[in-house]
């Protein structure tokens, strides 16, 4: 699937990690996904986009020395003006971190927090319209929050982004999909008490592989973690890990492969 025009509001349309080590996390997804990078933004430090058959699909960059932030995957959800969404994210009692700024021609981008504390990007694209592939193994093929609960932080996403929300109706399974223009696009999981503690709510970004249990095995090779064994879940062949730097990130064989 390919896609290279702006996205309805609230379809997430990018992901990005911070690191400090920006040649050593290239060497790393580039191994696992065989990604390839060119030059990004340089608007907040050193950037670089990964491109995979030369279209893009990620960006990677580089905190300053003296940042010691999470290092995470950033889902970025799409608007049409990123100034009058953050502040529609501050009067719902989300918090906005970074921006609204400019990054070069690119777009207007936005990092901020809902509610509960997880952190996500909102971008306004203009030249770069974000992720121009999705389905192939190195891609990311899913968006999913994990949170306390999803009553709550559905009303906010509802709000800033106008989203129509399918819960699932389980005594015992607190999930709910995001729809935009008719289709999903999104999950919320709530876990409760099971959400890591050294975490919070966050989101999670899925990258599909060719074989989950094969690229868990390479995951461990080239210096990350692998934080759940691969196991067979409604969506395919799922495996967490952790790369070298820590950020956290689903593989999944899907199904429908």
């Amino acid at each position: 699937m390919t896609e290279a025009a702006r996205r309805s509001p609230g379809t997430p349309c990018w992901v990005s990690l911070m690191v400090h080590g920006i040649e050593a996390t290239q060497e790393f997804y580039q191994a696992l996904f065989g990604w390839e990078f060119v030059p990004g933004p340089q608007q907040l430090g050193p950037y670089v986009r990964a491109l995979l058959g030369g279209r893009e699909v990620a960006g990677i960059g580089q905190l300053p020395p003296d940042r010691h932030l999470d290092i995470a995957w950033t889902t970025y959800l799409a608007t049409d003006d990123a100034d009058e969404t953050a502040e529609i994210i501050r009067c719902c009692g989300g918090t906005v971190a970074v921006g609204p700024l400019d990054a070069g021609e690119a777009g207007r981008m936005v990092i901020c927090a809902d509610p509960a504390g997880a952190v996500f990007g909102v971008w306004q694209a203009e030249a770069h319209h974000g992720t121009a592939l999705a389905g192939p193994p190195g891609t990311p093929v899913w968006n999913e929050l994990l949170t306390y609960e999803t009553a709550t932080v559905a009303k906010f996403y509802r709000t800033v982004f106008g989203y129509e929300v399918e819960p699932l109706v389980s005594a015992d399974f607190d999930y709910a999909t995001l729809h935009v223009d008719g289709r999903p696009v999104a999950s919320l999981h709530g876990v409760g008490e099971e959400l890591a503690r050294d975490r919070g709510p966050h989101w999670m970004t899925y990258f599909e592989v060719a074989d989950a249990d094969e690229a868990a095995v390479l995951v461990e090779k080239l210096g990350g973690h692998v934080l759940r064994a691969p196991r067979d879940g409604t969506a395919g062949r799922l495996v967490l890990v952790a790369d070298p730097e820590g950020a956290v990130f689903t593989l999944v064989r899907s199904r429908d492969r």
